[in-house]
């Protein structure tokens, strides 16, 4: 087992290291000068040599991306230029909101998601079965941001249940709370669906193996055959999609994060790209990427810990 997760941390390493390197390539070919977007167009030439200097701007691109990495070891991804604050800092202060966000989404769809995909395949061909297969790609086929308007419209505008913008107060658990159903109702919600058709489709297919046949055969009581055994089993393909999806999720949370005016690293990364603001854009995508790539690899390890045939290569 240590050997496996040895090999996945340095797969995540290599993982890491590739993307952020691409992304820095396609930052900087962003049209656009961000000296110019900084300084403004009166800005002398002096003005602008010194500030591509302090950027590094100056330098040729494979240099930047040696520097970028150097100085990330050290712990430093540099100076925002507008507020002189360290990025780490900014982003550091922004990643919490977007971790509940992405979390509270995830946790609320994946236990309703996997309730339903069970019943259904516990209940199969009956009428609830197939109302939840109905109710599934229903809402698998309605984009994010589409729940997100019509949320707000329903729940916040008419019948004012629910705050439209912002995050809630900072000390206050059950007023961030309160501020945080319609945004994960709208992350989630389509989730909820895709977990469920795809649990049900992995329990069907485990039940009909022999060992379940067997459990049966020697009168186990069928709660404990469900959820002893075939749910374990049929659970794994579930928590592979969970560990890839926080990258999707991640991609949501930008245009929620801007539909309800929460703070986070969606609406950071995107001000940062309209201000050219590299240091800062680097340094977001950098989180992204590695909450992206450590809940991928966490999913393989919790995986590895239910089925030991993945550890071992078989």
């Amino acid at each position: 087992m240590l050997s496996y997760i040895l090999r996945r941390i340095g797969l995540a390493l290599l993982i890491t290291v590739l993307a952020v390197t691409t992304l820095f390539v396609i930052i900087h070919a962003i049209p656009g000068d961000p000296v110019s977007t900084m300084l403004g167009p009166r800005a002398s030439e002096d003005m602008r040599a010194a500030l591509e200097q302090r950027m590094g701007l100056d330098r040729p691109l494979p240099v930047q991306i040696a520097l970028f990495f150097g100085n990330m070891l050290r712990g430093d991804l540099g100076t925002d230029v507008f507020s002189n604050r360290a990025v780490t800092e900014i982003v550091l202060g922004q990643i919490p909101y977007t971790l509940v966000l992405i979390l509270a989404s995830i946790a609320w769809s994946a236990v309703l998601g996997i309730a339903l995909g069970c019943y259904s395949a516990v209940r199969r061909n009956s009428l609830g079965d197939r109302l939840t297969g109905i109710l599934s790609v229903s809402v698998i086929a309605v984009p994010a941001f589409v729940i997100s308007l019509y949320s707000l419209l329903i729940f916040s505008v008419r019948l004012q249940w629910f705050p439209a913008i912002g995050a809630g107060d900072s000390g206050d658990i059950l007023d961030q709370l309160h501020h945080l159903v319609l945004p994960s109702l709208a992350i989630g919600l389509s989730w909820v669906g895709y977990i469920a058709r795809l649990v049900r489709a992995s329990m069907l297919e485990v039940l009909g193996e022999g060992h379940i046949r067997t459990a049966r055969a020697f009168g186990l009581p069928e709660r404990r055959v469900i959820f002893g055994y075939a749910l374990r089993l049929a659970i794994l393909p579930t928590v592979t999609v969970i560990g890839v999806g926080m990258g999707f999720l991640l991609s949501a949370a930008v245009f929620i994060e801007i539909v309800f005016s929460r703070p986070g690293l969606g609406s950071l990364v995107i001000d940062s790209i309209m201000q050219r603001n590299y240091p800062v854009v680097m340094g977001s995508v950098l989180f992204s990427t590695l909450i992206f790539v450590a809940s991928t690899t966490l999913a393989d390890i919790v995986n590895a810990i239910l089925d030991p045939r993945i550890r071992s290569g078989k």
